[in-house]
């Protein structure tokens, strides 16, 4: 999910005013920085998040932590496939050797994964067979018990053009986590805006918690992964809400900067740049997206392809901007039309060309 991002026919720069309207049907009302938590037309107020806690370990013999785990980021150099987890305690099949798989992250040269440990205290890893597989490093994560931690939220609903969010203070982004020796770790950079990638985040379903998962992702993506961020732009729940996800800058859009040019994120590797990312929380292989989950997902889309004057049912060349490598997908894809993944998961996947008829307002 490293790489960048440019394509053919779309439109011209999405402006902060246009995007996120203070006022109509679609106003943004309590429309708020959410970058730095100050307001447009609303204030903040303190809130505390459990702090993530984690503990890092390196090779395969039983790995411990003094917290219930909620996850655990795992990397390794060699052949992708073939790696295994198996947790000592905790709901998450206690003993039994668990198949990884990169879900919806891919790195070159090796294999990850990102996997649900049920409060375990304790786990152990099996890389592939052969002697290519190597150095794996494992992050045990906990997003639901530690000190609280506190953050400004706004005080009003977040909204892109009518649509809700919560803004990355309101799921409790700790924004130290994006630096590295004292440095942003992955400096922002914007380019124009060309297409919309659909993910999934190969998380648990029915979600008790689906913003601590968020901050799970964070903690893998920008430090296990070395991202310096989370990878998408957007984050969808089941219940609809949806959640601000790369940081873009100390203005009142999301995802864009204030010319309209899109930050580059992480979730579609060598194709980032220009490419924005959603993904809907949850396994969507067997079990589709629930119908709140659907919904927002063409709204959020409705919103981007019209003010950016992307027509959704459209075939396109994408360019990337730092490398001019060229790709031809659909306005709207998913993450297996760019790269060899399972991501979004075929029930996802089976379902986008419905989502790009939503979104062009024509009849199913």
């Amino acid at each position: 999910m490293l790489g960048a991002a440019g394509a053919v026919a779309v439109g011209g720069a999405l402006t902060p005013v246009v995007f996120a309207a203070t006022n109509g049907e679609d106003s943004a009302s309590g429309t708020t920085d959410s970058a730095s938590g100050t307001s447009g037309t609303a204030g903040t107020e303190p809130q505390k998040f459990p702090a993530t806690r984690t503990e890092a370990a390196t090779g395969t013999a039983e790995a411990s932590a003094a917290f219930a785990i909620s996850y655990v980021g795992v990397r390794w150099s060699g052949a992708a496939d073939g790696a295994g987890i198996r947790f000592a305690d905790g709901s998450s099949a206690p003993g039994t050797w668990q198949e990884l798989n990169g879900g919806c992250a891919t790195v070159e040269g090796g294999g990850t994964a990102l996997v649900a440990a049920g409060d375990a205290t304790a786990y152990e890893l099996r890389l592939p067979d052969g002697a290519s597989a190597s150095g794996a490093r494992s992050l045990a994560i906990d997003t639901t018990g530690g000190a609280g931690k506190t953050f400004r939220v706004p005080t009003e609903p977040t909204r892109v053009r009518g649509v809700q969010y919560l803004s990355r203070p309101a799921w409790g982004a700790d924004e130290s986590k994006r630096y590295k020796d004292g440095k942003v770790n992955s400096p922002e950079v914007y380019y124009p805006f060309q297409t919309i990638t659909v993910h999934h985040t190969d998380t648990p379903n029915a979600d008790p918690d689906p913003a601590s998962t968020v901050r799970g992702i964070y903690e893998y993506h920008a430090v296990t992964l070395d991202w310096g961020d989370i990878g998408y732009h957007f984050l969808i729940d089941e219940a609809g809400d949806v959640y601000e996800g790369r940081y873009s800058g100390d203005d009142l859009v999301p995802a864009f900067d204030k010319d309209g040019k899109l930050v580059t994120a992480f979730h579609t590797g060598g194709f980032n740049s220009g490419n924005l990312g959603i993904a809907l929380i949850g396994t969507l292989v067997d079990q589709p997206p629930t119908d709140a989950a659907k919904a927002s997902l063409i709204r959020l889309i409705k919103v981007i392809a019209r003010f950016k004057g992307l027509d959704p049912q459209a075939k396109l060349t994408y360019v990337n901007p730092v490398n001019g490598v060229t790709k031809d997908v659909d306005a709207i894809s998913g993450h297996r039309d760019w790269l060899a993944t399972d991501c979004p998961g075929q029930t996802m996947y089976d379902l986008l060309g419905e989502v790009r008829t939503a979104v062009a307002g024509r009849p199913a």
